[in-house]
C-alpha cells in the first residue's frame, strides 16, 4: 500500500501538514523532494503557442474542479473505505 501525504521541507526537518493516521510506528517511508520551479513544458514537446491552446481548454473545468464538492477525491482512498 502506497499512502501519500504533502509536507515542506525546513531547516533540515520535514514537516507534514496532516498527520497520517492509522500508520503503524516504524512503517518506512520513501521521502521524494519536489521541484519548486515551474514545469519545463519545452522539454516535454509543448511550445508557448500549444501550452495557451492547453490552458484555454483547461480553464473550462476550473470551476467544476475547485469547487468544495470536488474536495471529496483529496482524500479518495479514506473515503472510498467508509
Amino acid at each position: 500500500m502506497l499512502t501519500s501525504f504533502e509536507g515542506l521541507y525546513r531547516n533540515g526537518q520535514i514537516k507534514i501538514g496532516d498527520l497520517p493516521t492509522g500508520i503503524p510506528d516504524g512503517t518506512r517511508v520513501i521521502v521524494t523532494f519536489l521541484n519548486s520551479g515551474g514545469i519545463d513544458l519545452e522539454s516535454l514537446g509543448i511550445n508557448k503557442a500549444d501550452a495557451q491552446i492547453l490552458r484555454s481548454s483547461l480553464l473550462t473545468f476550473a470551476e467544476e474542479w475547485d469547487s468544495p464538492e470536488m474536495s471529496i477525491y483529496d482524500n479518495y482512498d479514506a473515503v472510498k473505505k467508509r
